[in-house]
């Protein structure tokens, strides 16, 4: 297998050398850029696994990168996990609609970030079966071109965010607990990542619009998408 490459684009310098030399001892190669605008070129040139990327980055912020890199074909399906100064912000974040696949607020530990950046690596391509376009109550999911549209209008969506559509108009009126959706979209490390499930079920509904309750929210278990009437 070859080896993974991973771009940190991060100001503080210290951090860097952290995540550097920790990412290199897990046998990633780790690249670095200290700015929004060297840390966007680099990502064009190099076309890294994934990103580690700061909100507050001098230059370009971290919600202008990652939604440049989601705007051009080379970039949008680079997975993106956003670091944010405090918890707080998750929510403010996720308004934006800027696309990252995970987000983590600072200070974290060390041990459980590399968790997550190595859950977000394993999780699987999707692999093609009978289907490769499902569709229910004007949604619909073309996995062979990776298009999600709403009633013929293209949406934009995180390769995440992504997986997880597909996953729950496949299979309408189906309930899908918090950790099936992990276990499907992301890989391990469930118990760290459930609270970043809400945060794409929320974006995935903010791109649906009027159509947003078409996934429910079942209490106490998970979400489904709401079958055909």
């Amino acid at each position: 297998m070859s080896q993974q490459t991973i771009l940190v684009i991060e100001d503080e310098h210290s951090l860097v050398d952290v995540l550097s030399y920790n990412l290199g001892n897990e046998g990633f190669e780790v690249l670095s850029a200290t700015d929004g605008v060297s840390g966007l070129q680099r990502a064009k040139a190099t076309l890294p696994d994934l990103i580690v990327l700061d909100l507050m980055l001098p230059g370009l912020d971290g919600l202008e990168v990652c939604r440049r890199l989601r705007s051009e074909k080379q970039t949008r399906d680079i997975r993106v996990l956003m670091l944010t100064a405090k918890t707080e912000e998750l929510d403010e974040v996720v308004g934006f609609s800027v696309g990252a696949d995970d987000y983590v607020a600072k200070p974290f530990k060390l041990k459980a970030l590399i968790q997550r950046i190595k859950a977000l690596l394993r999780r699987p391509s999707l692999a093609h079966d009978e289907n490769d376009i499902v569709a229910s109550q004007g949604v619909e999911v073309d996995r062979r071109n990776h298009v999600a549209r709403m009633n013929g209008r293209n949406i934009q969506l995180t390769p995440t965010e992504f997986r997880m559509l597909w996953t729950l108009v496949r299979q309408p009126g189906r309930t899908f607990s918090r950790i099936e959706l992990i276990d499907i979209c992301r890989g391990e490390d469930a118990n760290a990542l459930e609270r970043t499930i809400d945060v794409h079920v929320r974006a995935l509904r903010k791109q649906l619009g009027n159509d947003s309750g078409l996934i429910e929210t079942v209490r106490g278990v998970g979400y489904r998408f709401r079958g055909d009437a």
